[in-house]
């Protein structure tokens, strides 16, 4: 049976993972943009009609776009992703360069917001229709109709430039210039989130299992803690997988205001310069991360709760 669901993993993964690189192939191929140019050109070199015919032609940018894509697939099969058009070296070895950073900073994003969401929509969940409540959803609310690039603006201004608590040149992956981006998109998530589990605790509080205790005379907090909380775990987890996997590919605009050395500075660059190699490589890593992030999350619930017997 294990063997079984992991056989039909391993195909959904690779149909997604096929159906997303042909796509973005497709888009990359009609979008607008010349590689042998880009690459030319930060070269140093003068692009001229008849060197740039010359690069197209080494880089197999003059054939029909099924032999393109077909020689790029194959060499993406073999482990190889080609070479970065913009920066001259191997496309893996840029992407590996930025991934730790992002890594580190989604981690520490969803530490942050799990210590601000939680309890937080715990006190809203427990306080309904009282003040804190209204004003757990009154926060919620303006943090959801802020912009994390302005509300990035805003503390780089106060906390890096006026008090100089933090690193403003970013640049590194240090603790100094983490965890202004980190607590930037804490923010921004924390409004969401504590919503949602506010959400989700209310109902597990008005289910029967929670009459039942009440009635027999066992606390609150222990009603909360030891049976509330472990039934709340399960769709809890799922928000945070797919948040991971979206933090992983989705941090552009905080890593671009904080000049943060990951991967959604690196995918911006990438498309500014045309640089083909690496946005497809860049797309279809995130997609195979983002899928991995799921299945986990997957697989966890049958050891999270014993009522789980498939997984799907």
């Amino acid at each position: 049976m294990k063997n079984k669901k992991l056989l039909k993993y391993i195909i959904q993964i690779l149909i997604v993972l096929f159906g997303i690189s042909f796509f973005t192939f497709c888009l990359v191929y009609i979008s607008p943009g010349d590689p042998a140019e880009t690459m030319l050109t930060e070269c140093g070199n003068i692009p001229t009609p008849e060197l740039l015919a010359q690069t197209r032609a080494e880089l197999g940018l003059d054939k029909p776009f099924y032999i393109q894509y077909g020689r790029w697939l194959f060499s993406v099969l073999r482990g190889d992703f080609r070479k970065s058009y913009s920066l001259r070296i191997p496309v893996i070895q840029k992407i590996a360069s930025a991934f730790m950073p992002t890594l580190s900073l989604a981690f520490l994003a969803l530490f942050l917001m799990c210590i601000i969401s939680i309890p937080l929509g715990i006190l809203a969940a427990i306080k309904e229709n009282k003040w804190q409540d209204y004003l757990v959803r009154m926060m919620t609310f303006m943090g959801m109709s802020v912009p994390s690039f302005w509300l990035g603006l805003i503390f780089l201004s106060v906390f890096g430039v006026t008090l100089k608590l933090v690193s403003v040149s970013g640049g590194k992956a240090d603790f100094r210039s983490i965890i202004l981006p980190a607590f930037t998109i804490a923010i921004a998530m924390s409004a969401k989130y504590t919503r949602q589990i506010r959400h989700i605790f209310l109902e597990e509080l008005n289910k029967s299992y929670v009459t039942g205790a009440r009635m027999r005379g066992i606390k609150e907090n222990v009603i909360l803690w030891r049976h509330v909380l472990p039934n709340a775990m399960l769709p809890i987890i799922t928000l945070l997988g797919l948040s991971l996997g979206s933090l992983l590919g989705g941090t552009a605009v905080v890593e671009i205001i904080y000049n943060w050395p990951g991967m959604g500075s690196m995918a911006v660059k990438a498309i500014t310069f045309s640089d083909y190699s690496l946005i497809q490589a860049y797309v279809l890593i995130i997609a195979f991360l983002y899928l991995i992030v799921n299945i986990t999350v997957d697989i966890s619930y049958k050891y999270l709760d014993a009522r789980v017997e498939e997984v799907i």
